[in-house]
């Protein structure tokens, strides 16, 4: 048997990466919850539609 022996503790070359793992970066708020955007913009929309439906049919 030829295989090369690899000290314990180290990833033999052909064996995945062997790179450190990344860390993960803090929550940004809500920044990054793009349904509570969504949500904004669709209560805006429908305040601006309300509006021009009103002038619409007056009362």
């Amino acid at each position: 048997m030829a295989y090369p022996l690899v000290p314990p503790g180290e990833t033999p070359p052909a064996e995945g990466c062997t790179a450190e793992a990344h860390e993960e970066r803090a929550d940004g708020g809500a920044w990054e919850h793009p349904g509570l955007w969504l949500g904004l913009i669709l209560i805006g929309v429908a305040i601006v539609a309300a509006y021009f439906i009103a002038r619409v049919f007056p009362m």
